[in-house]
């Protein structure tokens, strides 16, 4: 776990970088920071040192060294770190690349499962860590990317079937599964976030029946799919305060509010300040 930990600190620029690695980011933090709202996509990271916590809706999870964190859907979430240095590798989950895995390895379309969750954290394998740490190391050497990447990048997935991130990231192949339909469901919100959206029409996008959509939705994220909306809203509206240069009544509306009172209301009950108050803290902190 040390030598990943050294190789994310050498070529992490800043504290979060995209890399020449297809797939792969780094995170490397030595200090508390303040995190304005987190926007995950389905990935899986890799804590190599210290831990961070994350919170959607009612629920918390907590990921430290020697463990990852596979998160299958959009999933809007408030982050904080809790133990430095936090070192991690993030791998960018790519359907095409594990639905053909899947196919090579079974032959055949996978079997469903049982719907196994959109979060899960578990140890990382002796097997796991070398695979993930060769792959960071590839920046050592820009000449191997091309030829090794996506190979190492192969390893690491199929080692990940074999552990209890497995089933899930089977579900996300399967088109009906309830996991893949909720991973499309929250994608569309992202993409009409600003706009009046309704249950039957976050339904359709899902291809379930309301009933069913509330079920699955509500498990996989910890909201409903319109709290969800809301807090993709204030947490793009957050983001762009902290930016600066722009009012509440602009961003309000620029993310589909109407009434930038219930706007002003609704971010209190989120942040527990004032828009422009909580911006200035925020742009104080970072």
């Amino acid at each position: 776990m040390d030598e990943l930990s050294v190789a994310v600190a050498r070529h992490c620029v800043g504290r979060w970088s995209d890399t020449a690695v297809p797939h792969l980011t780094l995170a490397a933090v030595d200090e508390p920071v303040a995190l304005p709202g987190v926007l995950y996509e389905p990935m899986i990271c890799f804590i190599a040192d210290g831990a961070k916590r994350s919170t959607s809706g009612a629920r918390t999870w907590r990921t430290g060294r020697g463990e990852m964190f596979l998160n299958s859907i959009h999933l809007p979430v408030d982050a904080a770190f809790d133990e430095f240095p936090y070192r991690a590798a993030t791998l960018s989950l790519d359907g095409r690349t594990l639905a053909d895995l899947l196919v090579e390895l079974d032959g055949a379309d996978p079997v469903p499962l049982p719907d196994p969750g959109a979060q899960l954290t578990a140890p990382m394998t002796p097997e796991l860590t070398d695979a993930v740490t060769r792959w960071v190391r590839l920046l050592d050497n820009p000449a191997d990317i091309a030829p090794l990447a996506t190979r190492i990048e192969g390893e690491i997935l199929y080692r990940l079937l074999g552990t209890p991130l497995g089933p899930a990231l089977r579900q996300l192949t399967l088109a009906d599964s309830p996991l893949s339909r909720i991973s499309a469901a929250t994608a569309w919100i992202r993409t009409h976030y600003a706009e009046r959206l309704t249950i039957d029409q976050i339904a359709a996008a899902a291809h379930m029946s309301t009933a069913t959509l509330h079920r699955h939705f509500k498990a996989a994220t910890g909201m409903t799919p319109l709290s969800f909306q809301k807090h993709l809203r204030l947490q793009e509206a957050r983001r762009q305060l902290v930016a600066g240069d722009t009012t509440a009544a602009r961003v309000a509306n620029a993310v589909g509010y109407v009434s930038a009172t219930q706007f002003n209301r609704e971010y209190r009950r989120a942040y527990g300040l004032p828009p422009a108050q909580d911006a200035a803290r925020l742009r104080g902190a970072v």
